[in-house]
C-alpha cells in the first residue's frame, strides 16, 4: 500500500525558494568579495610596515567591522547595501611603501581617512569639493598605482615559473568559463602551490597563529603620512569604491542611504584603524551580486542577500589568521602575483576611464606616469604628487586645445 505524500502547506515551497535565493546570493557575495581581494589587502598593509600579525589583525578588524556595518545598514534601510574594504586603497598602499614614522604613522593616516569619509556624510560641501576632482585624474592616479602590482604575476612568471604558471593559467581559464570565480580559483591554486612548497621543505617557514587576534597599534601622525597616504587613500576610496557603489545600486533601482553609509564606513574605518584596518567603503563589483537577479525576483527582499553577506563575513573573519599564516609562507612573489591578477580588471577600467575624454588625456597621462614612477619628495609618496601634477598640467592646458 503506497505511503501518503507528506502534507505541504500552500506557499511553503515558494517561501522557501524566495528565501533561499537571497541567502545563497549573500553567501556568494561574501565568498567572492573576501577571497578575490584579501591578498591585495595583505600586500598593501605589509608594504607600509605591518608585521604578519599586524596585517592579520587589520584583515580581521576590517572584516568584523564592515560585516556588522552591512547587517545594520541593510536591516535599517531594507536596501541591499553591501560594504567592503578598499581594494584600490590597499593597492595604493602596496605602491606607497613605508612612510616617515613607519607603521604607527600609517595607522594614523588610516584614522584620518576614516574622519574624512565620515565628514562627507555630515558636510555636503566636502562631497561637492571631492566631486570637483576630475574623474580622469583620479582614475589615472589609481591606474599608475596599480601598474606595478599588476606586473607582479608576470615578474613572478620569470623568476618562479613552476609556481606562478599554474596560478596564471587557472586565472585565464576561469576568466574564459567563469569570470566571477577567476580570482578565488587562482587563490585556491596558489594555496595548493604553497602547500606543496611547504611539504618539500618549507614547513619551518610557517610563522604566526591560526586563531584570529586583534593587535593594537597606537597611531602616530605626520604630515608625510597624511599627504602621502590619507589624502590619496580617501580620494581613491571615494572615487573608485563609494561613487561606483552608488551607481551599481542605482542601476538596479535602489537609492543608497548616503549619509548613513558614509557615517558607518567612516566610523568603521576609525574603529578598525588602530588594529590595522586601512579603509572600508561601499562595495562596488560585489554589490551587484546582492542587488541583482541572483538574489531573487522579488526586489523588496534582496536586502536579505546583503544581510546574509554580513553574517558570512563574520564567519570568514574566523579564518583570517590562518590565511595570513599560510600565505606568509608563500614563495617570493606568489602573493603579489595573486593580488596583481585580482586587480587587472580594475587597472583596465581605470585606464579606459582616464583616457576616455580626448581633452583630458595629456593631464591624465602625466598623472598616470608620475603615480607609476614611485616618485617621493619630502617623504610624500607618488600618489599625492601624481594628482598635484595632473591638476597643474590640466590647468596649464585649459582652453589651449590639447591634441587628440
Amino acid at each position: 500500500m503506497p505511503h501518503p505524500s507528506p502534507t505541504v502547506l500552500p506557499g511553503t515551497a515558494d517561501r522557501s525558494r524566495h528565501l533561499s535565493q537571497p541567502v545563497g546570493a549573500g553567501i556568494v557575495t561574501a565568498l567572492v568579495g573576501f577571497t578575490s581581494s584579501f591578498a591585495v589587502v595583505l600586500a598593501g598593509l605589509r608594504a607600509v610596515g605591518a608585521t604578519p600579525a599586524q596585517a592579520a589583525s587589520g584583515l580581521l578588524a576590517l572584516t568584523l567591522v564592515f560585516g556588522v556595518g552591512v547587517l545594520w545598514l541593510s536591516w535599517r534601510s531594507k536596501v541591499p547595501v553591501t560594504l567592503a574594504w578598499s581594494t584600490p586603497g590597499a593597492a595604493l598602499l602596496a605602491g606607497a611603501g613605508t612612510v616617515d614614522g613607519g607603521w604607527p604613522a600609517a595607522v594614523g593616516a588610516f584614522l584620518v581617512t576614516g574622519v574624512l569619509i565620515g565628514l562627507t556624510g555630515l558636510i555636503p560641501a566636502l562631497g561637492r569639493l571631492l566631486a570637483r576632482i576630475p574623474t580622469s585624474l583620479a582614475q589615472a592616479m589609481l591606474a599608475g598605482v596599480l601598474l606595478s602590482l599588476c606586473l607582479a604575476p608576470f615578474t613572478a612568471l620569470g623568476t618562479n615559473p613552476l609556481q606562478a604558471a599554474p596560478v596564471i593559467i587557472c586565472w585565464l581559464l576561469m576568466m574564459k568559463f567563469a569570470p566571477r570565480w577567476s580570482v578565488p580559483a587562482s587563490l585556491a591554486v596558489a594555496l595548493a602551490v604553497i602547500a606543496i612548497h611547504l611539504s618539500m621543505g618549507g614547513a619551518g617557514k610557517l610563522e604566526g597563529g591560526y586563531l584570529p587576534a586583534l593587535t593594537w597599534t597606537a597611531p602616530a601622525f605626520s604630515v608625510q603620512a597624511i599627504a602621502g597616504i590619507a589624502l590619496p587613500l580617501f580620494i581613491v576610496t571615494m572615487a573608485s569604491q563609494n561613487i561606483p557603489g552608488i551607481a551599481v545600486l542605482k542601476s538596479f533601482g535602489y537609492t543608497t542611504p548616503w549619509a548613513p553609509s558614509m557615517l558607518v564606513t567612516g566610523a568603521g574605518t576609525m574603529l578598525s584603524a588602530p588594529f590595522g584596518g586601512h579603509a572600508m567603503n561601499l562595495a562596488a563589483l560585489s554589490a551587484a551580486l546582492a542587488a541583482g537577479s541572483e538574489a531573487g525576483a522579488d526586489r523588496s527582499r534582496r536586502w536579505i542577500a546583503a544581510f546574509t553577506s554580513g553574517l558570512a563575513y563574520l564567519v570568514l573573519a574566523l579564518f583570517s589568521a590562518a590565511l595570513v599564516t599560510l600565505v606568509s609562507a608563500a614563495p617570493p612573489g606568489l602573493l603579489e602575483a595573486v593580488a596583481g591578477l585580482a586587480l587587472i580588471g580594475t587597472l583596465a577600467a581605470s585606464v579606459s576611464s582616464a583616457l576616455a575624454a580626448a581633452d583630458e588625456r595629456i593631464a591624465a597621462s602625466v598623472t598616470f606616469l608620475v603615480a607609476a614612477s614611485g616618485l617621493s619628495i619630502a617623504g610624500i609618496g607618488a600618489a599625492f604628487w601624481a594628482l598635484a601634477a595632473g591638476l597643474l598640467v590640466r590647468w596649464l592646458l585649459k582652453d589651449r586645445g590639447t591634441p587628440d
